[in-house]
């Protein structure tokens, strides 16, 4: 049980004024450092191992009004002028302090962190008997008895058993050990931890006005971990993290977590009314108090492919509620981006993305992973973004009033205009995450790569990284180069960080895929995809910054001529497709349009007139380059579309789906009729399925044992036939070019 908190700033001052948004994207160069602030601030003599700026945001054309698709009601939340290019914050490496100094005398420090008013924090047990005795749970205790016909009492009995196996029981001891053991951790694993300390003083101030709800992206089960053990190096209130409830299968380690401030949550509520009741409840308690920021992920789950997973709205739509109801004046929303030089569980995603199942949660396997303490997973940068208000949001599209028509106790079905705002929001936070991820050299590296398989000549891909490079920033991707390092070392670090993946051979960089000489041609075809899938992991974080204009290029492909309409037709048609696959905003497709429109005119890739769009031959090596990045994509969902069109006649699952098309795909690798080995992704197979629902192609349908699904038949060969350009794409209503 953690002391009162005492209002007691820890952070220092800012050693700069924020730097203001620049107008214009220009040349990246690396920052000056501003060593004597940060060495006098620290009390520390020398410069620390920050990180340098990379280059500006992406900067998007002005829209015109009217884009097609649903309307989107109110004032618009995702304002091109939020993209408009400026400085990042400069990063803070973290470990240094730790390898100087005592890991007990870190753990055992003075940890008296300022909070939400200077409350105090609640004992559990007093959130417990909050949440059991509040006025919405009896509710629905109530009615339950009434509806099933048994005693309040043991209904009551049967919440108290769900607050027992959720609730957390954070300690301070069990702080202190985290505290202890994830130092000598960390300083194991990692070459260095960065963080933003502009974003840390941001938080500071936020905690201290309003209840906080931390969103990091998720790409490791590090995550959780080192968003903990940041705000207990900064003395800042610990979160209470939303965790699944597999973690309550490791023994000790599950209870060390709870003591933590885990909280643990089902994997789904299905038609449980008492357990979404308390569960809500619950977390509205926490959030309404005020006394520790709460913590999940809007993706749900670790993403396997290092690209951003299309967000899950019920938790987010439970911490808004407090708003709504005016139960708090504001709730500050903070998106943070976790970019990782080299993922832990890079391995065991590619196997689980060939369907190897995953390994379950256990204190047993987590120990026989603790062989991974001799590897070098270099650097890690956090990014803690620009907390964001709920009020400001909600001002102007949001009518609390209806909240006020009706007992706060009696369960509301959120309104049309809610769910569309929830959504909207949990766009804009991944999109915020998105834009602050941080690139390093060999993403650009693994990018070039996979484009020439099966082997690339050094100094080629010396050239054609540095080249990458300089459209990465000019696209405003966020790149972290090593300091003092020139292209040829820069190259061979990540090399040397990544030799599992890739190595230099007769002065060829060739992926790593020991064996493929050797045995049947199942086995070399499962080594070689195991590669792949593991070299794309990489380059997916650079789709991120190129998928508008890498789309435009594809459509400018695809499309019959250069019409700005038929371009335009033909990028809707793929927004629509791979709108599982990437994150985009709903409601704004002619925005991406121009935006990516706007990026290719600004590298001379294109030119634009009132009536055409038409690649330059200046830039066709441009345009080339993004079509083929693009490219495992369109073909293993021709691949996807194909097999469906003609293998599933009858109604079937995801478990019988999923097999039967990475078999599918297997035979033509085996053939040698394909070499688009990411179509052996789980991933992207249920990506192109979902799109096909969403357009109407395959119907889903919910049956006792889970859902099932019905292919037309025609509608996906139409589809197809417009990926390969047989027939030309439909034009999007109202399209206003």
């Amino acid at each position: 049980m953690a002391p009162p908190m005492a209002r007691c700033p820890r952070l220092p001052p800012p050693h700069r004024a924020r730097q203001p948004g620049r107008g214009g994207v220009g040349p990246w160069a690396p920052r000056e450092a501003a060593a004597g602030g940060r060495a006098a601030r620290r009390g520390r003599a020398g410069e620390r191992g920050a990180g340098r700026r990379g280059g500006a945001r992406r900067t998007m054309a002005t829209a015109a009004a009217g884009a097609p698709g649903r309307a989107r009601r109110g004032a618009p939340m995702y304002s091109q002028k939020e993209l408009t290019s400026k400085k990042r914050d400069e990063f803070e490496d973290i470990l240094e302090e730790r390898r100087l100094s005592s890991d007990l005398r870190y753990a055992m420090k003075c940890y008296t962190p300022v909070i939400y008013k200077g409350l105090s924090p609640c004992k559990p047990n007093a959130i417990k008997s909050a949440v059991l005795h509040s006025e919405q749970v009896q509710y629905v205790i109530k009615q339950l008895a009434k509806e099933m016909g048994e005693s309040p009492d043991i209904i009551q009995e049967e919440a108290t058993e769900i607050l027992d196996e959720m609730g957390h029981r954070m300690q301070l001891g069990a702080v202190r050990f985290f505290a202890f053991t994830l130092s000598k951790i960390f300083k194991q694993l990692f070459q260095r931890v960065c963080v933003n300390e502009e974003g840390m003083q941001r938080l500071q101030h936020a905690i201290q006005e309003h209840p906080v709800v931390l969103l990091p992206s998720h790409r490791s089960y590090v995550d959780f971990l080192m968003l903990s053990y940041l705000l207990y190096t900064y003395d800042l209130a610990l979160p209470v993290i939303a965790a699944g409830i597999d973690f309550l299968g490791m023994k000790i380690v599950g209870e060390l977590l709870r003591r933590a401030g885990a909280f643990f949550m089902r994997r789904s509520f299905g038609g449980n009314r008492l357990y979404w009741a308390v569960f809500a409840e619950y977390v509205k308690t926490m959030l309404r108090s005020g006394y520790a920021p709460i913590e999940f992920f809007l993706e749900g789950t670790r993403s396997r492919t290092a690209k951003t997973l299309t967000p899950k709205f019920g938790l987010l739509s439970i911490v808004m509620e407090p708003f709504f109801k005016r139960e708090v004046f504001d709730t500050y929303l903070v998106p943070i981006s976790i970019s990782y030089e080299r993922i832990l569980e890079e391995s065991l995603y590619a196997y689980e993305l060939l369907g190897v199942p995953k390994p379950k949660e256990s204190t047993s396997g987590l120990l026989k992973a603790r062989r991974i303490l001799s590897d070098n997973f270099g650097t890690i940068h956090i990014y803690v973004g620009q907390p964001v208000s709920l009020r400001t949001l909600a001002s102007g599209r949001i009518n609390r009033c209806p909240y006020n028509l009706v007992p706060r106790h009696l369960p509301q079905k959120p309104s049309e205009d809610i769910q569309e705002f929830v959504s909207d929001v949990a766009y804009k936070m991944e999109l915020l995450q998105i834009e602050n991820m941080v690139l390093s050299p060999w993403v650009l590296v693994a990018a070039v790569l996979l484009q020439n398989l099966p082997a690339v000549e050094f100094e080629l891909l010396i050239e054609k990284t540095l080249w990458l490079k300089g459209l990465t920033q000019t696209f405003g991707g966020f790149i972290e180069w090593p300091d003092n390092l020139c292209a040829k070392k820069a190259v061979l670090s990540g090399l040397t960080l990544h030799s599992n993946i890739a190595g230099l051979v007769d002065g060829h960089v060739v992926l790593n895929d020991k064996g493929v000489e050797d045995g049947a041609v199942g086995e070399i075809v499962f080594r070689h995809a195991l590669a792949v899938l593991m070299c794309a992991t990489y380059r997916n974080q650079l789709l991120n910054v190129f998928v508008r204009p890498a789309l435009v290029a594809v459509a400018l492909q695809m499309a019959p001529s250069f019409r700005k309409e038929e371009v335009y037709s033909c990028f809707n048609f793929l927004r629509d497709v791979f709108s599982n696959e990437f994150i985009f905003f709903p409601g704004i497709s002619l925005k991406d349009f121009e935006e990516g429109c706007f990026l290719l005119t600004k590298c001379d890739a294109i030119q634009t007139s009132q009536q055409e769009i038409y690649p330059t031959d200046k830039g066709s090596g441009t345009v080339s380059f993004l079509s083929a990045m693009f490219r495992p994509f369109v073909e293993g969902y021709q691949l996807i579309f194909r097999y469906l069109s003609k293998e599933m006649k009858e109604a079937f699952t995801e478990k019988q789906f999923i097999p039967g098309v990475r078999n599918f795909v297997f035979q033509l690798l085996e053939k040698g009729s394909t070499q688009c080995y990411e179509a052996l992704s789980s991933d992207m197979q249920k990506n192109a399925l979902s799109a096909l629902v969403q357009l109407g192609a395959v119907k889903k349908k919910k049956m006792p044992s889970g859902f099932t699904y019905n292919v037309n038949q025609e509608a996906v060969s139409k589809i197809l036939d417009m990926f390969d350009a047989r027939i030309p794409v439909q034009k999007p209503v109202a399209a206003r070019l």
